[in-house]
């Protein structure tokens, strides 16, 4: 009975954590709509939000502020259990995405895409923004090159002598690979001007989606939340080995590269659509892992809450932190993540 009470209270502890995140995220939301150049006033961002506020509040709500949000929220969510999904795997709390080369591969092919296939077009804006005028072609190649990546990098994990930590270099060394050919590309167009968005473009920016995008991005990333969510009882048995959880009767290695191809394809659809952002795969994982524990059942809704709170705050700190102008949201994740991620690698050793 003592047993049973203590392990209500430790269940419900972990409720409450995800509560809280939840509390958290909203907190961001409101301030992030709120934040702007644009001084808008409270009541006016809400009837903004309703369609119900002035013609000038509306649009800035609607069409600039409220899709930027929406964005930062659904690729805070895909690439956390993105890179959750990953360290449990490879049995590695290093992996995520950008560790292990697969951004850097969705990146090359959606440059691929922009530069050699004519799926980008100069906008006529000051900064000569990069539009993507067949969004489609570049998600197809960011998926195709993410997968290579992810695929190189199961096979070496197959490896008897391939140790965790070789398995991150290695995803270091494709990493390196996938930005040299991107270098390459981009020195050989003969349009400098499109190189010039097409690095701009790489640094990760949540105001790039459209509508249309952010739809395609709520699919893929409800999809595969809930399919990772499906799968939870699998990955807690693979904590315990891989022989532990085929005697449970878990297809290892099915279940291994499902979730892989699956966190490959989030990621993919998220740097084609929005560039490049960094750690949020890396550093939320292991964050919430930390106040919540490792059970699946509520380290994966938990680390999907923790990656839209923090891509969300940083989006927002790059918006005002030198306001009116705004720095790459990519720029501000790297900044936070590579001491972190030194942090963790600290450990590790």
């Amino acid at each position: 009975m003592e047993a049973k009470k203590g392990y209500r209270q430790h269940i419900n502890k972990k409720k409450l954590i995800i509560l809280l995140l939840i509390l958290a995220t909203i907190f961001v939301f409101f301030w992030a709509i709120n934040a702007g150049a644009s001084k808008i006033k409270p009541k006016d961002v809400i009837l903004g939000i309703l369609g119900l506020g002035n013609p000038k509040a509306n649009s800035i709500v609607r069409n600039i502020r409220l899709p930027r949000i929406i964005s930062g929220i659904l690729a805070g969510i895909g690439l956390s259990i993105a890179g959750c999904i990953m360290q449990n795997n490879l049995t590695n709390p290093l992996a995520s995405p950008s560790t292990l080369g697969i951004s850097n591969a969705a990146a090359f092919g959606a440059n691929v895409a922009i530069i050699l296939l004519g799926a980008g077009s100069v906008a006529s804006t000051s900064i000569g923004e990069v539009q993507i005028n067949n969004p489609y072609i570049v998600t197809l190649c960011a998926i195709c090159f993410s997968l290579l990546s992810t695929l190189l990098i199961i096979g070496l994990s197959r490896l008897r002598y391939f140790s965790t930590q070789s398995i991150i270099l290695a995803g270091v060394a494709l990493s390196s690979l996938f930005s040299a050919g991107t270098m390459i590309i981009q020195y050989f167009a003969s349009d400098t001007t499109k190189v010039a968005a097409v690095v701009f473009w790489t640094f990760g920016d949540l105001a790039r989606a459209s509508w249309r995008e952010i739809g395609i991005m709520a699919v893929v990333v409800s999809v595969s939340l809930g399919y990772f969510l499906y799968r939870r009882w699998d990955y807690n048995a693979m904590d315990s080995g891989d022989d532990t959880a085929k005697s449970l009767g878990v297809e290892v290695e099915k279940i291994r590269l499902g979730g892989m191809f699956t966190a490959s394809i989030i990621t993919a659809v998220t740097v084609s659509f929005l560039g490049t952002i960094g750690f949020i795969g890396l550093i939320c994982p292991q964050m919430t892992k930390k106040i919540i524990g490792n059970d699946k059942r509520y380290l994966i809704p938990a680390s999907a809450i923790m990656g839209a709170l923090i891509l969300l705050a940083s989006d927002t700190v790059a918006r005002v932190i030198i306001s009116p102008q705004v720095l790459p949201v990519g720029a501000v994740t790297s900044f936070l993540g590579a001491p972190l991620f030194l942090y963790f690698l600290i450990k590790e050793v």
